[in-house]
């Protein structure tokens, strides 16, 4: 069975009729499937934790990164119960990073009648996933004023960055990555990628590949005020090797340790409170059509 997981909101008004779209191309190809609808935070979790008990299922993400990191989230059995992603979100990194196109009939049709291949997640060690990326320090508190709706419409991430960047202070860190000697930081950003963006766009992980079977790690040190709008338009370019401050490299695992409690760390968009970044690339589990 196919069940294809989807924001009861975003169906509303002109949106409802790419619902119809998906349906389409499925019925066409003769595979039975089940519209399965979400209406609260963590829904698309319970219903892909109940999916996944058993064998032999297709799911179907019809949403953005938010989606997928809440569907991964509740995988307990990968064997046999592929993963398929319409685009339909505001984002979409993930969908970029995988080359899957944001039409819903040709996003359907790569589910309907392709393989589905092996792509790598991110995994914590407190049991948490992600498919895109992981940070915490500006990008974090990026998100914080996004969310607290100071920022609307298309741009209110551009935005919510710009205002940022006139009071982010910077934090304190240990990073450990790869079995080497921990280095102390003060830094802008530590983030872990996936996927080659973030904040739909920001090419952060320029070098990034789903399948490589490597995190690509970015930390970008402290940067005065009068330099860090030029780093960070290198930054949106993919030039990350350009900015002074920065690290840059590919890794099978890494730590971040903040000692100061009440921190917060991003995964695919979403706010984690005291959860360390502690975590290692996993890859051959989940099956992905692209």
């Amino acid at each position: 069975m196919l069940y294809i997981i989807v924001n009861e909101l975003h169906l509303k008004g002109k949106h409802e009729k790419k619902l119809g779209e998906a349906a389409a191309v499925f019925q066409k190809a003769g595979i039975p499937f089940e519209v399965l609808k979400t209406t609260h935070a963590g829904h698309a979790t319970e219903y892909v934790r109940e999916i996944t008990a058993s064998r032999g299922n297709t799911i179907v993400a019809m949403g953005g990164d938010g989606t997928l990191h809440e569907i991964l989230n509740g995988y307990q059995n990968f064997e046999d119960n592929p993963l398929g992603l319409i685009p339909f979100g505001t984002g979409n990194d993930f969908a970029a990073a995988a080359g899957i196109p944001h039409g819903v009939k040709e996003a359907a049709e790569i589910i309907a009648f392709r393989a589905p291949a092996a792509v790598d997640f991110i995994q914590f060690s407190s049991g948490l996933r992600s498919l895109n990326a992981v940070g915490m320090g500006l990008d974090v508190e990026v998100l914080q004023r996004t969310y607290s709706g100071k920022h609307h419409g298309k741009g209110k991430y551009f935005r919510s960055l710009l205002a940022t960047l006139f009071k982010f202070k910077g934090i304190r860190f240990t990073a450990e990555y790869d079995g080497g000697a921990p280095e102390e930081h003060f830094g802008m950003i530590a983030a872990l990628g996936n996927g080659t963006s973030i904040g739909g766009g920001i090419k952060l992980f320029p070098e990034a590949a789903i399948g490589d079977g490597y995190l690509d790690l970015i930390i970008v040190d402290y940067i005065s005020r009068i330099k860090l709008f030029g780093a960070l338009l290198k930054l949106m370019r993919g030039k990350v090797n350009s900015v002074k401050g920065a690290t840059v490299a590919k890794v099978k695992n890494a730590k971040f340790t903040v000692a100061e409690p009440g921190f917060y760390i991003q995964a695919e968009g979403e706010l984690y409170k005291d959860v360390a970044i502690d975590a290692q690339i996993v890859s051959g589990k989940l099956k992905m059509y692209l």
